[in-house]
């Protein structure tokens, strides 16, 4: 597969994802504040800042409405989900032979929806977020049932997975104080919604429920999240997904220099699939959380290295 290929449907991917994640965080946040007090509030818009990726363009000023049309409306924020629909439909329009007419109609349906003039004066806040989130997994599922799963789907899945994984891992450590600092002390009722809440934040609280039943605890929110092997927002899930990916275009492209990544891959789908939750919570957990993002990162470098941004040299290696 040509590099510029490979490169617009990981990006395509990772950037839909990033949107679909801000829009839920939003949605998430805004619907507590039904619950909060005023106190409250600002510490938890803070965490949504923290959990994006602590954005430089962007503070929190003390009006949750106004940063929610910021993070989803403003073009000229990076990290807007506008911005994320954008970037994603200019890098499937430079593939637009290597995807199904399926996908390309329901990602530049969205692209019109989410740029229209005047939306947000249009629309409840809450109304578009879920405008994005619905038309974002309608373009997964699209994807899946309409597109070959050959070299291009897996590097579609990988800028999936990898953003994903590493959106998780920024979530948990914004949560980081209100999950593990003191776990032994009774949790307070308001502690309770803010656990819900982080699971909400990554689709979970049913899917925690039928597991755990409804038993709110940190070590368990904390494992479900970092170590179940089945539920798609765990960030084992994501890791898993993604190597298999990895695995697949290594065989189907035929590269002989591919170990440096899944070395990578490997280091931190064992690090995910052989610790326990005590492991985890005996070490500094923030500092375990960082170190995914670090791998990830890694990933993604070594990545770009090998299938995108490679020398002549290792193109003649093979």
């Amino acid at each position: 597969m040509l590099s510029r290929v490979a490169d617009s449907l990981y990006w395509m991917s990772r950037y839909l994802e990033r949107a679909e994640h801000t829009a839920r965080l939003l949605d998430v946040n805004l619907n507590l504040m039904l619950d909060e007090s005023s106190a409250s509030s600002g510490l938890r818009w803070e965490r949504v800042l923290h959990a994006i990726g602590a954005p430089h363009d962007v503070e929190w000023n003390g009006d949750p409405y106004a940063l929610t049309q910021t993070l989803s409306h403003d073009a000229q924020k990076k990290g807007s989900i506008v911005s994320c629909i954008v970037a994603a439909r200019e890098n499937s329009r430079h593939v637009r032979e290597q995807i199904s007419t399926e996908q390309w109609h329901q990602l530049n349906s969205l692209y019109l929806q989410a740029t229209r003039p005047n939306l947000q004066n249009e629309i409840d806040p809450t109304e578009f977020l879920q405008l994005v989130m619905d038309s974002i997994h309608q373009f997964q599922g699209i994807t899946d049932s309409t597109m070959s799963h050959g070299e291009g789907w897996h590097f579609i899945q990988v800028g999936r997975f990898i953003e994903r994984a590493t959106a998780t891992a920024m979530l948990l450590e914004a949560y980081h104080e209100d999950l593990w600092i003191h776990p032994e002390r009774i949790p307070e009722g308001s502690e309770y919604l803010e656990w819900m809440g982080l699971l909400r934040s990554a689709t979970a609280f049913e899917a925690y429920c039928k597991v755990y039943t409804a038993d709110l605890s940190p070590e368990k929110v904390l494992e479900f999240l970092l170590l179940d092997p089945r539920f798609p927002h765990s960030l084992r899930f994501a890791i898993d997904t993604m190597q298999n990916a990895l695995e697949a275009i290594q065989q189907e492209s035929g590269k002989q220099r591919a170990e440096p990544l899944h070395r990578l891959a490997g280091r931190l789908h064992a690090m995910l699939s052989f610790s326990s939750i005590d492991d985890i919570l005996n070490q500094d957990a923030v500092t375990v959380l960082q170190n995914i993002q670090a791998q990830c990162r890694a990933i993604h470098n070594t990545i770009y290295e090998l299938y995108i941004d490679y020398s002549i040299q290792i193109a003649l290696a093979g």
